[in-house]
């Protein structure tokens, strides 16, 4: 069957952006507001591209590490093929970062993200490859999940377009929320609307600043003229454009002109694309100030944003990473042992005083080291030799065992005159 014949083919080149396919096609087309709306043209509104880019460098920026069960807790398993895949180099061509930063951008974009994985004789992975979320479509064959990945001829001239089929041993997809939890949907088709607005009072304050000081208006001449075409050429080259913006119209001939059009303030254009802005964050749920908009925020409260950010935008994604790379990269008799895991303390980490009143604590109790402490502020250990893993405890303290017994020694010796039986 020409299905399964295509299942194992080697990964085909580096592909290019085109516009998207049908895929997405009954969410997507023109907005209300008259402005086309995709993935790729959703990226010119600021506030869109300046949400993805918060999302996918701060994943990106984490680092991915492969954990192993032990007695004792857990450590970083570095000599396992699967960590210098997922915290360095995943391919010959990209970093890790640049892996994960693609890839979490498909995510805020499209809803999916997805890799082709590629494995050795022995079944190891060897190397992820992103791929495109508009080529990519899911089905369903014989109860069996299939990944079907279109190219386009433009692509590579001498190839012409092909259909390569992958089974789901050979795909890393993370989905974002979606109908049938198997597929996400597209953030931006949902919300083609409120991102066609801000497209839209974009160009408008283009259009009105390549209109000059005068954008809209009737020139009136007394008599007929013969050439209105060359006078408005004229009219443009002269005061047309902010480069123009400011200059005394001097009129002949008994000429004047009227403004028709309406000034931004009484549009509200200004309170618009405020309001787009918050909009738009609140689709991707990031706090506005970190996307420039710093109207709410206060010294008291950009600390408290920045850890809701890590705690109910960012953690939700990185567990869907956690568990798809898990069930996806980990061989079944390795997931009992093995798993993978972002280590977020760089973004929940305070200002420098209130790091050292947490560390202070953390010592005097006992549950942290010195080395744990300096490890976490990127400091050299200090040797075992000199005290450096030594876990302490204020003197002054007992365990609660210890405080019944000598409560019960205390008892014993009231009863007996001040012997102790």
């Amino acid at each position: 069957m020409g299905l399964f014949s295509k299942l194992f083919r080697s990964r085909d080149a580096p592909v290019v952006n085109i516009l998207p396919g049908d895929y997405y096609a009954p969410y997507f087309g023109r907005s209300t507001a008259g402005k086309p709306v995709t993935e790729r043209t959703s990226m010119q509104v600021a506030a869109v591209y300046a949400c993805v880019r918060v999302l996918a460098e701060s994943v990106a920026q984490l680092p991915l590490n492969l954990y192993r069960y032990t007695d004792k807790g857990k450590e970083k398993a570095l000599r396992h093929p699967l960590y210098r895949i997922l915290h360095d180099e995943p391919n010959p061509e990209m970093t890790a970062f640049s892996l994960v930063e693609t890839m979490m951008a498909h995510l805020a974009l499209w809803g999916n993200a997805y890799c082709q994985i590629v494995r050795n004789g022995m079944g190891d992975v060897v190397g992820l490859y992103p791929l495109l979320p508009d080529r990519m479509e899911v089905d369903r064959v014989d109860g069996e999940i299939v990944y079907q990945y279109t190219r386009y001829e433009d692509e590579a001239k001498t190839i012409p377009q092909d259909v390569t089929y992958f089974t789901r041993r050979d795909i890393l997809h993370i989905p974002g929320m979606g109908f049938d939890g198997l597929v996400g949907y597209s953030p931006i088709a949902m919300a083609k609307n409120a991102v066609g607005i801000a497209s839209a009072t974009e160009e408008y304050g283009a259009k009105f600043f390549a209109n000059g000081a005068a954008p809209g208006g009737i020139l009136s001449h007394p008599g007929v003229i013969k050439d209105p075409e060359k006078l408005r050429a004229a009219w443009h080259s002269q005061f047309g454009g902010s480069g123009n913006a400011g200059k005394i119209a001097v009129l002949e001939e008994g000429m004047s002109y009227q403004q028709i059009g309406i000034a931004p303030e009484e549009a509200q254009f200004l309170e618009t694309r405020k309001f787009q802005i918050d909009e738009i964050a609140r689709i991707f749920r990031i706090p506005p100030h970190m996307i420039g908009d710093l109207e709410h925020a206060t010294f008291s409260n950009i600390e408290q944003q920045s850890l809701e950010f890590v705690q109910f935008t960012l953690d939700p994604w990185l567990t869907q990473w956690e568990q798809s790379i898990n069930r996806a990269l980990l061989r079944p008799q390795e997931k009992a042992d093995y798993f993978v895991k972002f280590n977020v303390d760089k973004l929940m980490r305070g200002d420098y005083a209130t790091r050292m009143s947490g560390y202070a604590t953390a010592r005097q109790n006992g549950w942290m080291s010195a080395n744990d402490i300096r490890e976490l502020e990127d400091m050299d250990r200090i040797p075992a030799e000199q005290g450096g893993d030594l876990y302490l405890i204020n003197g002054a303290m007992l365990p609660m065992s210890d405080a019944g017994a000598y409560a019960n020694k205390n008892t014993n010796t009231s009863a007996t005159g001040g012997e102790t039986k």
